[in-house]
């Protein structure tokens, strides 16, 4: 099956400021395959330079811009949802072209990134304020909602079309105007997706966006982390990234969302139909390989169902087909990259010279190429091993057995992240226990699939704050004014 795209003008291959251009230095840097390592397009390696010109436009942008009508801001919105909607199958290949994930995957993360555009379009008209009561004679007061700013948006690698429209789409719906950087691995995806957004007719200056290499991503970056005309930056990555980025936007004191790393729980109670947890964990961990924030990272089950519900999960996974994205039949890609690939590796020895028992896979398939690593079930997992303290981001399952209600509960919080959790039960006095108790944004009771564009997303502790998605996510991109009118009387 090809992965070439119909529309070759969506790969533009430049940045986005106001107009497509290449990089002030000229420097590019090549998109590879994971699948193959193969070079699919190349793209400019900006600098300092870029990134204050795209700034500029922003800047110079958004008077014009905030003052636009909602329901004119809206339009465009939806006429660029309509656009992404309508260009599916080649913004799904070119997903699957660069991330590796299958094309199904790949399809289905242009609809999900869709229903965000569409969402906020249609919550732009609705950013009421409030008419407050006014304690004396004669006297008006208005808590009004106005566009923070210019939006500084930084996206991870996994999910290229959802997270960039995640973000884009409330701060343009707000009244914002918006620099991006995407990700070094996935940047055609997202300058596909800007290509739409200029179709649709946001105007020039309105949405600009910037690629970088690994190496001089930061130098990109830091340009708008120091300039007070940035007002807010918008970030999901790793918390190590989100701290700096934290540091380093507090001289100018931006407003912050930030979506970082998880460790999420999944718990397994003796009381759970085993059929419909083992298809929530399925559909859970092996969405992208792993390779998604909210992925169940530690599954614990209860003594009592323990046995039998690895046998059914055993069975399942040895069953999931492996390969590249132009194999129609996988539902396994590759890993983003060697690197990726490497800390799995490790996660899986350490755990198993530290006890754990591999079930099923355990290893590489270069047969398939240098980025593919097998599906993997662990049994006898503890706290001590990496895959129980890291994110493996990675094709594993690692199974700890619990006894008692208590002990899963601290085990699930015990871990500086709270992004997700999961849990699987009938009792309804635990589910409310148990939903009350686990410290993190997102929890799923008896659901493997929780994100959905009308909820709010994101976590607590080091798993960062903000809220993407939901009417939250509009608040977001947005500052309260208090008007008080006096002398009426």
């Amino acid at each position: 099956m090809s992965l070439s795209i119909h529309r070759g003008d969506l790969l533009p291959g430049r940045n986005y400021i106001g107009r497509w251009c290449d990089a002030e230095e000229g420097r590019r840097f090549d998109v590879t395959d994971p699948a193959t390592d193969a070079v699919v397009a190349s793209v400019p390696d900006s600098g300092a330079a870029d990134a204050r010109a795209a700034l500029d436009a922003a800047h110079a942008a958004f008077a014009t811009w905030r003052a636009v009508p909602a329901k004119q801001r809206a339009q465009i919105l939806k006429r660029w949802n309509d656009l992404i909607v309508a260009h599916q199958e080649d913004l799904g290949r070119l997903i699957s072209r660069e991330q590796g994930k299958p094309l199904a995957e790949g399809r289905g993360e242009v609809t999900y990134a869709a229903s965000y555009v569409e969402w906020f379009a249609e919550e732009a008209t609705r950013a009421n304020g409030d008419v407050i009561p006014a304690p004396v004679v004669g006297r008006r007061m208005f808590a009004l909602k106005e566009p923070v700013g210019v939006v500084a948006v930084i996206t991870p690698w996994n999910f290229p079309a959802a997270m960039i429209a995640r973000k884009i789409a409330p701060a343009l719906a707000a009244g914002c105007t918006v620099v991006a950087k995407p990700a070094e691995d996935t940047p055609l995806t997202s300058l596909a997706l800007v290509k739409l957004a200029e179709e649709a007719g946001v105007p020039a200056g309105v949405l600009n966006i910037v690629t970088a290499s690994r190496q001089r991503a930061a130098e990109v970056v830091d340009v708008w982390l120091d300039d007070p005309r940035v007002r807010k930056v918008s970030f999901t990555g790793s918390t190590p990234v989100g701290k700096h980025l934290a540091r380093r936007s507090a001289d100018t004191l931006k407003k912050l969302s930030l979506e970082l790393g998880g460790n999420a729980p999944f718990i397994v109670f003796d009381d759970t139909d085993l059929d419909a947890a083992v298809d929530g964990l399925m559909a859970g961990k092996f969405r992208n390989g792993g390779q998604t924030c909210v992925s169940p990272n530690r599954v614990f089950v209860q003594a009592g169902v323990h046995d039998r519900f690895v046998e059914k999960l055993g069975a399942r996974i040895v069953a999931l087909k492996v390969g590249p994205a132009s194999d129609e039949g996988s539902q396994i890609g590759p890993m983003i990259n060697a690197k990726a690939v490497d800390k799995i590796e490790r996660h899986v020895n350490d755990a198993v010279d530290s006890g754990a028992r591999v079930v099923v896979g355990g290893q590489r398939l270069a047969a398939l190429g240098a980025n593919f690593f097998a599906p993997t079930l662990l049994v006898g997992a503890d706290a001590t091993m990496a895959c129980s303290c890291e994110e493996t981001f990675g094709p594993i399952v690692a199974v700890t057995r619990f006894e008692t209600e208590e002990q899963v509960i601290a085990a699930a919080n015990g871990t500086p992240f709270g992004l997700a959790a999961y849990f699987y039960s009938q009792d309804v006095s635990r589910i409310w226990r148990i939903a009350d108790a686990l410290e993190t944004g997102l929890v799923g009771v008896n659901e493997g699939a929780l994100a959905a564009e009308a909820a709010p997303f994101g976590g607590v502790k080091e798993s960062g704050y903000g809220r993407e998605g939901s009417v939250h996510g509009l608040d977001d991109y947005m500052s309260l004014k208090y008007v008080c009118q006096g002398n009426l009387r």
